[in-house]
């Protein structure tokens, strides 16, 4: 069986990070080309919604598998705090893993968020339940979504399932948000009621430096710090980069 990961939403300052880990036959590749399956980037909301549909109709019994792990902002938060994205990433990838329905004869193809590839997948699979499971290989690269098939269709899922939560966000704050990331002026225009005086939202990534920014543009007094008493003087920020070591 072949095993596709790979993740959705790394850089945005809001929403959550999602991982999406899919399984599909040894001889299913070509199909997946064939439905128009690449990575999610490159590809339309309708299309990506089509093949998400048509993908979940394929035979279980066959092996077909796949779904998706969500990490909150605050999680992301207190890992910045802690030992960082690419950490937290580690983590995900290996709970995503742990969903698999079978463990044994696989060949898992990661898309590697650590400069290091091989490194990337040595942290993962030494924090894996049982491995190495019988049979079965890992390995991590860069692009991975670009070149092979199966992590193509992990990045759809992981798309997918961000797309329903910002879209669940906007529908809750009763505006819309656009895609969460930094440069879109959509979110951009959205951060002026998320960032409040009072308060900032919980789907807010505090530690992202936009949230710096805006704050001390827009706002006054210390920016409050996931978990820290805003007496407390603390500056946690990160850059906001989709890849970083």
């Amino acid at each position: 069986m072949l095993v596709g990961i790979d993740e959705a939403g790394r850089g945005p300052v809001l929403g959550p990070l999602v991982i999406g880990i899919c399984c599909v036959p040894d001889d299913a590749e070509p199909l997946l080309t064939s439905k128009g399956v690449k990575d999610s980037k490159d590809l339309s909301p309708k299309k990506r919604q089509e093949i998400e549909a048509w993908f979940h109709q394929q035979p279980t019994e066959d092996g077909w598998f796949g779904t998706t792990v969500s990490i909150d902002p605050e999680t992301i938060d207190f890992a910045l705090q802690d030992q960082g994205l690419n950490w937290l990433e580690v983590d995900g990838f290996r709970e995503a893993m742990m969903h698999l329905p079978h463990r044994e004869h696989l060949r898992i193809v990661a898309d590697a968020c650590d400069v290091n590839a091989q490194r990337f997948t040595k942290r993962i699979t030494e924090g894996v339940s049982g491995w190495p499971w019988k049979g079965s290989e890992m390995v991590s690269e860069h692009k991975a979504d670009e070149h092979h098939p199966v992590v193509s269709m992990a990045s759809i899922l992981a798309k997918e399932e961000r797309d329903r939560s910002m879209q669940a966000m906007s529908e809750r704050v009763g505006i819309q948000l656009g895609s969460g990331y930094p440069a879109d002026p959509t979110t951009k225009a959205s951060l002026e009621h998320l960032i409040l005086q009072s308060g900032i939202d919980e789907q807010v990534r505090w530690g992202w430096a936009t949230v710096e920014r805006f704050w001390k543009e827009h706002r006054t007094g210390d920016l409050p710090v996931r978990g820290v008493q805003r007496t407390i003087q603390q500056q946690l920020f990160h850059e906001d980069e989709s890849r970083i070591s």
